[in-house]
């Protein structure tokens, strides 16, 4: 039988060294290569990626002005041709049977919204992560949790349907951050099923440093502050509720001394300072923006 065709979604933004593995990895599938397409859309990178882009049949390229990767992605279902999608990023590299376990999962779930596939996370140096890299791969694109708790899957690997596109609308183009959750979570309250893959695998390298991981928390803060509209919160509750967080966080060093897969005490102490680092990095970004949005108004 024809396997129905489907197209396959990366945003990018001055990553060209990673889309070159990505986009490698995509050409090397066992899903038939007339079967699929590679829609990049590049978020305003500095350099062109159109030779990048031309080495491989199934590429088209598009651009997108607005910032932001849910505005890329949108952009991207625009020119999509497949009634059935994927999600992936540029820094991703999926497994060669990908597409094709992806598709299969998709097809034999009754009602299905997303699938969302295993994200293997890989350190720079396999054997010596940095404490940064185990703190990344610990708390960070977790599918698995994603789903069960939080009923949604992260776009760095992700099947579903324009159907689905159509029932709940777009990715929130507003947003940097958490974009995946909310539409996730709007899939979930639609009532389809939602449903972990660990055969639909794709590798992503952990971040690296404390700036990479630095950036990453604040995004994702942002997001939040703007999904769950705490810019409108009184003062007063806000405060109560800042003060509150102040506490070390005692539960998550509690759980880095308790893991027996942590064996290096220089591991035990970094992973508890990156989270207590973490913690009252978070508490400023929302006093940022909590005091940004009340200058505006």
């Amino acid at each position: 039988m024809t396997q129905p065709f489907v197209s396959i979604m990366i945003p990018v933004y001055n990553d060209r060294d990673r889309l070159t593995l990505c986009l490698a990895a995509l050409e090397h599938q066992t899903y038939p290569k007339d079967q699929y397409e590679v829609i990049v859309i590049d978020n305003g990178s500095d350099h062109s990626l159109d030779d990048l882009a031309n080495q491989y049949l199934q590429v088209r390229l598009t651009s997108e002005s607005q910032p932001g990767s849910y505005a890329a992605r949108n952009r991207g279902l625009q020119m999509a041709r497949g009634q059935l999608l994927g999600f992936t990023d540029s820094d991703c590299i999926p497994a060669p049977d990908w597409i094709a376990n992806g598709i299969a999962r998709f097809l034999a779930t009754e009602n299905c919204g997303l699938v969302a596939g295993k994200i293997q996370l890989f350190f720079q140096q396999q054997d010596r992560p940095t404490v940064v890299e185990l703190f990344d791969s610990r708390n960070f694109l977790q599918q698995h949790r994603y789903i069960a708790e939080d009923h949604y899957g992260a776009t760095a690997n992700l099947f579903t349907s324009r159907a689905i596109f159509d029932a709940v609308g777009l990715f929130n183009a507003q947003l940097k951050s958490g974009g995946d959750r909310e539409w996730g979570q709007r899939v979930y309250a639609a009532g389809y099923q939602q449903v972990y893959a660990d055969d639909v695998c794709i590798a992503h390298p952990a971040r690296h440093s404390w700036p990479e991981i630095a950036k990453k928390i604040s995004r994702v803060i942002e997001g939040r502050y703007k999904i769950d509209a705490r810019q409108s919160e009184p003062i007063n509750r806000f405060i109560k509720r800042i003060v509150w967080q102040t506490r070390p966080p005692i539960r998550d060093i509690s759980r880095v001394f308790s893991d027996q897969e942590i064996t290096s005490l220089d591991h035990r102490i970094g992973l508890s300072l990156v989270f207590v680092a973490i913690r009252y990095l978070s508490l400023w970004k929302e006093v940022q923006l909590y005091l940004q949005a009340r200058l505006v108004s």
